[in-house]
């Protein structure tokens, strides 16, 4: 871990790593908020590894991260990136997640892909709500983590309050568990009075690491920086011997034995590696010019030799298709194959290309495997089982595919031209068809009604969201059977941008985006009659049919209840069915404002028909004529959905909160104490009220609350409203 003797063998630039047995890989993942240095420090891991070159670039030019189009033009990462890397002999692969809570999707699909995880957090900005709601989900699996504090170059940054700052927001009852395994050696102030970062001093080695001309130098501390490091040397030494599995060793360090160095880094990387202790390191992008980056060669230590290997991972739960528990070796690359899908993107060139973590067996190119995708159908994924030809497998490294000969389990690859495949489907053996349990995804609460812009781009639009909900899971698609709208669900706008410009760009789809309309319903407020009169003479057979019903309100969820009462055949019984026919094909088209009729009884009380000119057409249009005759008549209520809504919010917002709830016209039900420091708020809300409200919630509690929402019931809407609304209906009329 840097205090170790350096042999370290980093990967040439330009070539394809392929693991032969699961202890020589590493899968992390990186975390943190937008902004906070995750991408650069990608890179700077990269470049010190000898993946990329001097300017941090792979051979066609580009960076090993956040090379998408898209990416450029927001100036974000937007999706999850693969960059492995090589040191000591061990495979690392890095997993970039953007910090921006829009693409929280990407970032659960590399936590299931990982075996640990670096929390990356700025010194200039600290640590925010959603990175703690992260670590805390880590927590719950036992994940192992570090800390990598960055932008220590920053003119107020200060790595030990930072340290502070991490113990108290990760470290929890235990913020001994959260300690730094370096100081950083400041030099000399410049012009501003800034003293920049230049090296490293390792707590438990008492080595200074020096990377001020751009490459690690190792050398002997002064005399007088030693008592600098003392109190957090101590610090470490007793944290990391708290965690010991040796019980006496406490007793023996108290006692004023000295403790080998080798016995507390092989203490310090099993506590790491079973998520007991959570090593503070800080790190900083390499120089123009220079090779590596400060921190850059510790951190790769870390990596390689605390994080745990894949046989460490506990193996997500594998069933067969039709449900019965499947129990396998953890890693076993010579058992039954199960992979799994946890990105799915297009390449122009290639097709689709799937990110696949093997968990076990070993994959191979031309494999023929089983593709299985359930419990998805809510998001617009039909469940699918079907057999594919694995195409070649290859490492992503910036915009190119270095094509490797297998992928053993644990290890991470990219598989091409697999069609069905989606993202969290599973791939398993042709003749052993297996289905692992699905990574716990948000729920996309955003709206976005789009239409095709043209005829051209109507006949791609179905093709092209069909391809787009497969690579995002956190999108879901819905064609509004109420509104006639194609429904988009995103989790915030940047999400919904983002999907415009791949249907736009990659897919070649122009689309508009419209309002976003809510299914209202009509209901009669009181009992009304109507008279539907139907009589034509045009030579030959003419029509005729009159009939008379009453309308009376049902309570709601009641729907559309018909009920005959004619009496002495005024109505012939052939014709009755006609009549229904006719007032329910009318309230599905709305009586008042156009939206459908629900929750009545109608009841035919009498009518007239004529022998020759009465026909089922005549009767089905007296029935819709009665019906419009008796809304005329009567009082309409329009109806709006009402959504329970249920809010987790930190303690701090929960007062914001319900007020702004409040202010939607919402009814609050109750709150109840989740955890330590957490508040679950139920409410009604009125849907036309949240349509925004995944955008305002984040807003309102600095990205620290989350929400869910479900239908309950239909209700009466304000008069004023429905006014507006029934005027609205007129204009577009």
């Amino acid at each position: 871990m840097g205090d170790k003797a350096q042999s370290h063998h980093p990967g040439a630039a330009g070539r394809a790593l392929a693991a032969d047995q699961p202890a020589s890989v590493r899968n992390v993942v990186l975390v943190g908020h937008s902004g906070s240095g995750k991408t650069t420090l990608v890179e700077a891991l990269a470049l010190t590894a000898g993946a990329v070159n001097r300017a941090g670039r792979v051979e066609d030019g580009g960076t090993v991260s956040d090379y998408d189009d898209i990416e450029h033009r927001q100036q974000r990462s937007v999706q999850l990136s693969l960059v492995p890397v090589e040191w000591n002999g061990i495979k690392v692969n890095l997993l970039d997640t953007p910090g921006y809570a829009d693409f929280v999707g990407e970032l659960r699909a590399g936590l299931r892909a990982a075996d640990a995880a670096l929390f990356v957090v700025s010194a200039s900005d600290g640590v925010d709500g959603s990175t703690r709601m992260v670590w805390e989900e880590c927590a719950a699996v036992g994940m192992p983590r570090a800390i990598v504090i960055t932008h220590l170059e920053a003119a107020r940054a200060d790595f030990e309050e930072m340290t502070r700052t991490c113990a108290e927001a990760f470290g929890g009852d235990d913020p001994d568990a959260v300690l730094p395994l370096y100081l950083p050696l400041r030099g000399p102030e410049g012009p501003d009075g800034h003293a920049p970062v230049t090296g490293l001093i390792g707590l438990l080695s008492q080595k200074l690491f020096d990377y001020s001309t751009g490459e690690r130098k190792e050398s002997e501390p002064g005399e007088d920086q030693l008592p600098d490091i003392e109190e957090a040397r101590n610090r470490l030494i007793e944290g990391i011997i708290a965690e010991s599995e040796d019980e006496t060793l406490m007793d023996r360090y108290l006692g004023g034995e000295q403790v080998d160095i080798k016995t507390l880094v092989e203490d310090l990387e099993r506590a790491v590696a079973r998520g007991a202790f959570f090593p503070v390191l800080a790190a900083a992008p390499a120089a123009e010019g220079a090779r590596q980056g400060l921190g850059t060669v510790e951190l790769l230590e870390l990596v390689t030799g605390g994080f745990p290997t894949p046989f460490e991972h506990p193996l997500p739960g594998v069933t067969t298709i039709d449900g019965k528990r499947r129990e396998l070796k953890p890693c076993d690359t010579d058992g039954p194959l199960v992979a799994e899908v946890v990105k799915t993107s297009s390449d122009p060139y290639v097709g689709r290309i799937s990110l696949v973590r093997v968990f076990s067996g070993t994959l191979r190119p031309d494999q023929t495997v089983h593709v299985s995708g359930h419990g998805l159908a809510d998001r617009g994924h039909e469940d699918h089982d079907v057999d594919e030809k694995v195409g070649a497998l290859s490492m992503p490294f910036g915009k190119q595919q270095r094509p490797v000969t297998h992928a053993v389990a644990g290890d991470l690859v990219c598989v091409a031209k697999l069609s069905r495949a989606e993202t969290g489907d599973t791939l398993s053996a042709k003749d052993d068809p297996l289905l692992m349990e699905p990574w716990q995804m948000p729920d996309p609460l955003l709206p976005l009604a789009i239409h095709a812009h043209s005829k051209a781009d109507e006949d791609k639009l179905s093709q092209g969201l069909s391809r787009l909900v497969a690579e995002d899971p956190t999108m879901r698609l819905e064609q509004n059977q109420d509104t006639h709208q194609v429904v988009l669900w995103c989790l915030g706008e940047a999400h919904a941008d983002v999907a415009l410009e791949r249907l736009r760009n990659r897919y070649g789809v122009q689309v508009d985006v419209v309002p976003h309309r809510v299914s209202l319903r009509e209901t009669f407020a009181n009992k009304a009659s109507g008279r539907g009169r139907h009589v034509k003479q045009s030579g030959g057979h003419g029509q005729y049919a009159i009939c008379e019903i009453e309308v009376e309100p049902l309570p709601g969820g009641s729907g559309i209840e018909f009920v005959d009462k004619v009496v002495g055949g005024a109505v012939p019984r052939q014709f009755i069915p006609s009549v229904e026919k006719g007032v329910r094909a009318q309230a599905a088209k709305g009586v008042a404002a156009g939206y459908q009729l629900v929750d009545v009884r109608i009841t035919l009380l009498d009518g007239k028909a004529h022998s020759v000119d009465s026909s089922d057409a005549a009767f089905q249009t007296a029935g819709a004529l009665a019906l419009r005759e008796a809304a005329a008549d009567a009082r309409i209520h329009l109806l709006e959905p009402v959504a329970e809504v249920t809010v987790l919010v930190g303690d701090d917002y929960v007062g914001a909160v319900m007020s702004d709830l409040s202010s939607r016209r919402g009814r609050l039900l109750g709150t109840e104490q989740v955890g330590t420091g957490r508040t679950l708020i139920r409410a009604e809300v009125p849907e036309f009220e949240i349509g925004r409200y995944a955008v305002d919630l984040r807003s309102l509690s600095h990205g620290t609350a989350r929400f869910d929402r479900s239908y309950a019931r239909h209700e009466p809407m304000p008069p004023q409203i429905a006014e507006r609304i029934r005027e609205q209906a007129g204009d577009e009329g």
